[in-house]
């Protein structure tokens, strides 16, 4: 160091040149090649045709959580008016008791 008022230089602190250790991957330092690629996922009610009901807790019961929250849209590929239909459902097997509020 040359003058007290200068702060060190990196070489002189003991830095390597490196900045936070990253070694300059712009991947987000998942370590792929290139982009990834899914599978997009349809809606099981549009492509089967099926009815949603309050009544069939055990199709209900895949949508739900172990805790008993409903599962989004992302996760379970359902569009947009199968799942308000889907959490609707959901909410009045609840009120009869046939799905849980909560876990046990």
């Amino acid at each position: 160091m040359s003058d007290d008022n200068e702060r060190p230089s990196r070489q002189e602190r003991g830095g390597d040149g490196q900045m936070d250790g990253r070694d300059g991957d712009d991947r987000g330092g998942r370590g792929g090649k290139g982009k990834v690629f899914f599978k997009k996922k349809v809606c099981k009610f549009c492509v089967q045709k099926l009815k949603i009901d309050y009544k069939e807790a055990d199709i209900l019961r895949r949508f739900i959580t172990e805790r008993g929250k409903i599962l989004p849209r992302r996760i379970t590929g359902t569009c947009a008016k199968h799942q308000r239909a889907l959490a609707l459902a959901v909410k009045q097997a609840r009120i009869i008791a046939l799905l849980p509020f909560v876990a046990d």
